[in-house]
């Protein structure tokens, strides 16, 4: 078959070292992300178990719900395990304050460790002789509800990537190297040097980047370049370690090991991209870090208000204790980690992983979405898209069953996606005999008692046979043609087959005013015929990792919101350069990796839903924040006296019944979010 492919020479960066640090050096992000899940659960049970005698021995429980259990010395025995509770559950919250306060960014960690602290310390002071109230119930059940809280939103959002570690798995980790007299080694690829010469297999991946000296084959990039069809390579051609060898033996000399490789370059583009990527505070954390500056503002003017009225120290003290304690509302700890978490579960049965809650939340304000084409809009496999017969006496399925008997014993991919054809409409294919694979040309062998062969265009016109009406319509088809006894009976057409789907999407997409761009690696031909068939806003053909990335970095620098979504390793700079990187499940575990949402389903139209699913959950997320925060509204002015004159002042025990009130609220909000989202 005639198989031209215009091939791009690929700089490389030295960064095996980061790869190798990656693979050796660094903790495995996962496991440390499900570390700190089992440590947050096990701080909220045995938390729980300790709060429980507190709450029954807290004067307060016992006025509200009316009976008394007192002995002598129980103030000493809620102060010890206060202290339990404090320093094992809180301590958390404390090392994070320290983290929040040296980023100089106060957020939900700030907010829960100064209330947690000042009810502590106040505590304690009261207990050893300070005239006042103890808070320990208010301390311990504040430090529960916000273990809960973590807990529930850190199981419910796996956040971490692997994306480095998925990138080193591309490469295999032998190669096959070729000694001085012609005998092979198996050597580790890390012993590979430039000017080595490697045998590689069909079926092999390629270890190193280099040129072939010796053989023929076809070698399948597209999961790093975005070539939808796989790449014919002979003699000089330049191969990219990583990619996956189809069917002949190829000799090739090493020209870049991992220091230098082609793969290497992009894990240092993925690194770069995730390490600019904003990080951009999510919604509870801005809340709190705002709550945190009231919390301290309000308690330092209540104890100045207080005192300057002539009251004693002792009880403007407690009306700043209490102010502060009241400024950090129960509610927050639990107000986004449930919407979090039934967003996760019901977007999750929908085919959409969350894997990033931020960008998540952020997919509300795209302006511009970039497709890969590959996999993504495209099915990424070299299909059949059209045949036809051009005599009378051939329908057009028996033409298919010919061609695909023919191509049963081929290895080309044509013949892949012709056979692959064939067992869709389940044909029965006969064996040939004779098979014969004419190089450049195209293959023939005998058939049913009669000589057939499929050749390629050229071939044809060689042949002298004029072209039929009608066998080429798009130029991102290849056609091959049928010939019988040396007479043309028909044509098969085969292209990277659009997904169905993929029109849909669009429109919907275009419809809520987003622009909509394609970025591909496949030529200029096929890139301009499929952004016409889809009408897209524009496109960007014959384009490297590094390109997508600078194609998304420039349409920031104007202000656009974007998301880019794909499926191959030349996606990940770009996924993770993107505002929101979506994944398609379909493709390679380095995309799923990088990306911030993952469709399961493969389905562009599930972007729309996606984008609209965000913009309903956020809203549900300020509606919560807005009660937990209406709360602190209501509940600090009434704490710190200004209603005082009139005989109004908030006491601990109100107060508390509001903050269950503001919980239970925000609980059940929460759950409606099942019944309002529809995808």
């Amino acid at each position: 078959m005639e198989h031209t492919h215009q091939h791009d020479n690929h700089k490389a960066h030295d960064m095996s070292k980061m790869a190798n640090e990656d693979k050796h050096g660094n903790h495995d992000h996962s496991m440390h992300h499900m570390h700190m899940i089992m440590d947050f659960k096990k701080r909220f049970w045995v938390s729980l178990l300790i709060t429980l005698p507190i709450i029954v021995m807290a004067p307060m429980i016992q006025e509200l719900l009316g009976y008394e259990f007192t002995f002598p010395g129980d103030r000493y025995v809620q102060f010890g395990l206060s202290t339990l509770v404090f320093f094992y559950g809180g301590w958390p919250f404390l090392t994070g304050l320290v983290d929040e306060l040296k980023k100089k960014s106060p957020g939900m960690m700030t907010l829960i460790a100064l209330a947690i602290s000042v009810a502590y310390f106040y505590s304690s002071a009261v207990v050893f002789g300070l005239s006042g109230k103890i808070f320990f119930w208010e301390l311990v059940s504040l430090i529960d509800i916000m273990l809960l809280g973590h807990w529930i939103e850190m199981k419910s959002v796996m956040g971490a990537s692997n994306a480095l570690q998925e990138l080193a798995k591309m490469m295999p980790s032998e190669a096959r190297r070729i000694k001085a007299n012609g005998e092979t080694e198996e050597v580790p690829v890390a012993d590979l040097q430039e000017g080595d010469t490697i045998q590689v297999r069909p079926g092999e991946k390629i270890p190193a980047d280099g040129i072939i000296l010796e053989g023929s084959s076809h070698v399948n990039e597209s999961m790093l370049t975005g070539e939808s069809k796989p790449v014919e390579k002979q003699k000089e051609d330049e191969v990219i370690g990583g990619s996956i060898n189809d069917n002949g033996v190829l000799k090739i000399k090493v020209r870049h090991t991992g220091k230098d490789s082609y793969l290497s370059k992009v894990i240092g583009l993925v690194t770069e991209a995730q390490q600019t990527k904003s990080k951009s505070q999510n919604l509870a954390n801005r809340a709190a870090g705002w709550l945190f500056y009231i919390a301290l503002g309000a308690g330092i003017v209540t104890l100045i208000v207080w005192l300057s009225l002539g009251k004693e120290f002792d009880y403007a003290l407690e009306r700043m204790v209490t102010v502060m304690i009241i400024s950090c509302p129960h509610a927050l700890g639990l107000a986004v980690p449930l919407v979090v978490a039934i967003s996760t579960s019901v977007s999750a049965k929908h085919g959409l992983l969350i894997r990033n809650r931020t960008a998540f939340e952020n997919s509300r304000k795209l302006t511009t979405i970039i497709f890969d084409k590959t996999g993504t809009l495209t099915k990424g496999a070299f299909g059949v898209t059209r045949y036809e017969s051009v005599t009378d006496s051939l329908e057009a399925n028996e033409l298919l069953r010919l061609a695909a008997s023919l191509e049963s014993v081929s290895e080309h991919p044509i013949a892949a996606g012709i056979v692959r054809k064939a067992k869709e409409l389940e044909l029965k294919l006969s064996e040939p005999q004779g098979f014969e694979n004419i190089t450049g040309r195209g293959i023939k062998a005998n058939l049913e008692g009669k000589e057939f062969s499929i050749v390629s265009p050229g071939s044809l016109k060689k042949e002298g046979i004029d072209q039929p009406e009608g066998a080429f319509r798009t130029e991102d088809e290849t056609v091959v043609f049928v010939l019988s006894e040396g007479k043309l009976i028909g044509y098969i057409a085969l292209a990277d087959e659009i997904r169905e789907e993929s029109k849909e999407a669009i429109q919907t997409l275009k419809k809520q005013g987003l622009k909509v761009l394609m970025a591909t690696g496949d030529n200029e031909k096929v890139a301009k015929a499929v952004s016409e068939t889809l009408e897209l806003d524009g496109y960007f053909a014959e384009v490297l990792p590094e390109d997508k990335q600078k194609i998304i970095k420039d349409l920031q620098g104007k202000g656009e919101f974007v998301a880019m979504t794909g499926d191959g390793v030349n996606d990940a700079p770009a996924l993770a350069q993107a505002d929101v990187g979506i994944a398609v499940g379909s493709g390679t575990d380095v995309a799923a990796e990088t990306a911030d949402i993952i469709l399961v389903n493969s389905n562009p139209k599930d972007i729309a839903s996606l984008i609209l699913f965000g913009t309903a959950t956020y809203r549900k997320m300020m509606q919560n924040i807005w009660w937990a925060a209406g709360y602190n509204i209501l509940a600090v002015p009434l704490a710190a006296g200004v209603l005082a004159g009139v005989g109004i002042i908030l006491s601990p025990a109100i107060g508390a019944a509001l903050m269950s009130l503001s919980t239970v609220i925000v609980a059940l909000n929460a759950q409606l979010l099942r019944k309002q989202i529809k995808i």
